[in-house]
């Protein structure tokens, strides 16, 4: 009870932030189980096109987050020219991330997606999941220029303490979305019937959508967010500044590319052992994400309000409230746990696809659930260290682990043993255990504590 006051500041930012993100996947839900009656291909397509899509929206958070530490810690130390030169700054990089994506898709794009189809068919029309994937993936990039601006609104706004605009731009995205999959997957109301592609059109209205109702509105709103004047005057961005930000944001960069990447991997390394464990894997995905914003949104507000400490110069209370909330975190995730076990094996049942997928979804969800608070403290911790611009750390304990251990174990243990995959699952959560050894270590060592934007002055 007396530690009650951290915890509001961080429900309050991590509430906006679970409700849009939760809505958002909930859409993602509902766009899995639409496409996933029109059959185990065209769910599988979507799901695969989908891991290759997540490696880039984690390439744009991944871009975003270093110059985010010090929008945090410049918006705590009350600079609002920082602010300014953070803003200014993301959108470069963001530039740059979306036209190299999209040149990656374009040109490798086929490819990327028969990397998945090389497993046992057991039933699934490899060349039906490979060419509806393709259709997928060729329009989602249209959405992927909103995507990086809404991004861009999305960060600077929470990094000031404002959630609520983007919730609520989340939230609007949602209702365009559900309106047009129901339109267009279905043909209903005079639409064409579209299918697969028609769920890859209502995703590009969507994002759309929201990137237009959160910059009108942050922008109509400038008495509150004052760095938004004249935002766009100038995008020049003082060298020294830009060279030190990006020199300290290009690990998380490159850790949150290479954290994605390999989940991706390791995603294809399971895709050998059969499509089915694909396609159960997909449904486990579908409902663990609808979840799993809790303690990523959480995550998110300890590194919030873990940056303004910092840049207030208030050591001791950043130490002592960053290990309170990872714990806190980890004890809201035992319940999330209890939840996905209690649906573990009623919602597979809502896709229309054989008794064999859904046997691996449930299995998957059960596993996942068990292993939510550990990832929980994890998510946490992680951000946690990072709020203090120790990116080389970060990169080194999340990407590098991942590349050094999970990612070699699913390669031999999927293609040169006979280990079940129910074990191999197993295998490559506990490994994130080693994880919280070490990072708990580091927190309490104290190396993560520092005053960067007092450092950059």
């Amino acid at each position: 009870m007396k530690d009650r006051g951290i915890y509001k500041k961080a429900m309050a930012l991590a509430i906006p932030m679970m409700i849009q993100s939760g809505i958002t996947n909930a859409v993602g839900l509902v766009d899995n189980l639409m496409v996933g009656s029109l059959g185990t291909e065209s769910m599988t397509a979507v799901s695969i096109a989908g891991q290759l899509l997540f490696v880039f929206s984690l390439a744009v958070f991944g871009g975003l987050s270093g110059p985010g530490i010090y929008g945090a810690q410049y918006y705590g130390q009350g600079n609002e020219e920082g602010v300014k030169n953070i803003f200014r700054l993301k959108c470069w990089m963001v530039s740059i991330i979306v036209a190299c994506g999209i040149a990656i898709f374009l040109l490798f794009g086929s490819n990327l997606l028969l990397l998945y189809l090389q497993g046992e068919e057991s039933g699934i029309d490899a060349a039906l999941t490979h060419s509806l994937g393709q259709q997928y993936l060729l329009i989602m990039l249209i959405g992927l220029i909103p995507f990086g601006i809404t991004q861009i609104y999305a960060g600077s706004l929470r990094e000031t303490g404002e959630s609520i605009k983007p919730m609520v731009a989340g939230l609007v995205s949602v209702v365009c979305d559900i309106i047009f999959n129901y339109l267009l997957i279905y043909g209903k109301f005079g639409c064409p019937k579209l299918g697969v592609r028609g769920a890859a059109v209502a995703t590009v209205i969507a994002r759309f959508v929201e990137c237009a109702t959160i910059v009108i509105w942050a922008q109509c709103d400038l008495k509150k967010h004052t760095f938004l004047k004249g935002i766009y005057k100038t995008m020049l961005v003082p060298l020294s500044l830009a060279r030190t930000v990006v020199i300290k944001g290009l690990p998380i960069f490159l850790n949150e590319f290479m954290w994605a990447g390999g989940m991706a991997t390791m995603t294809q390394c399971f895709s050998t052992r059969g499509l089915p464990i694909v396609a159960g894997s997909n449904i486990a995905n579908a409902l663990c994400n609808l979840l799993n914003v809790v303690f990523i949104a959480m995550g998110n507000a300890v590194g919030i309000l873990t940056g303004q400490m910092l840049g207030a110069s208030e050591y001791e209370r950043a130490k002592r409230d960053s290990v309170k909330l990872m714990r806190f975190t980890g004890v809201i995730c035992i319940g999330l746990t209890i939840i996905l076990i209690a649906f573990s094996k009623y919602f597979p049942m809502l896709y229309e696809t054989t008794d064999e997928v859904r046997r691996y979804g449930t299995n998957f969800i059960i596993i996942t659930a068990l292993f939510f608070p550990v990832q929980g403290y994890l998510n946490a911790l992680y951000f946690t260290l990072r709020s203090g611009g120790k990116t080389i750390i970060t990169f080194l304990f999340d990407s590098i682990y991942t590349w050094v251990l999970p990612v070699p174990l699913a390669f031999v243990l999927c293609r040169f043993t006979p280990i079940s995959i129910y074990i191999i699952f197993v295998i490559i959560q506990s490994a994130d255990i080693i994880k919280v050894l070490i990072g708990y270590k580091l927190i309490k060592k104290g190396v993560w504590v520092t005053n960067l934007v007092d450092k950059e002055e």
